[in-house]
């Protein structure tokens, strides 16, 4: 059993709001209520970033139309005793799922980690 690092992005919709900074606020308020209520503060999250196709600069992962907003959230994670990166990623989606209910959720990278046996052997 290894220890993963799971890398995720969500897809946020807010209405009413004026700008994109407004929108990145209140959907990170949103989820880290979500989140909170269902005892995973271990989920570390933060506004995604998405690539300029223009400039190629990366830019913060929020659209504005009408008073709504796509935000674009990157949440991380840690998964401990999985059997293999497919199973941290099916763990990680259940889990960050269970509380963003009705919320798109990707997995993104799926990284082994040491565990701590392994740090403790390397000591």
């Amino acid at each position: 059993m290894s220890n993963y690092y799971v890398r995720m992005e969500a897809a946020w919709l807010v209405r009413d709001v004026e700008d994109a900074n407004d929108a990145i606020g209140v959907a990170i308020s949103e989820a880290g209520k979500r989140l909170n209520e269902a005892d995973l503060e271990y989920v570390d999250m933060d506004v995604g970033i998405t690539t300029c196709p223009a400039c190629g600069e990366g830019l913060d992962a929020a659209f504005v139309a009408a008073d709504t907003a796509l935000v674009g959230l990157a949440l991380e994670l840690e998964i401990f005793d999985a059997e293999s990166e497919e199973h941290a990623s099916r763990i990680a989606t259940s889990e960050v799922g269970g509380a963003l209910r009705n919320v798109p959720l990707k997995v993104i990278e799926t990284v082994q980690t040491e565990s701590e046996e392994e740090e403790a052997a390397g000591a």
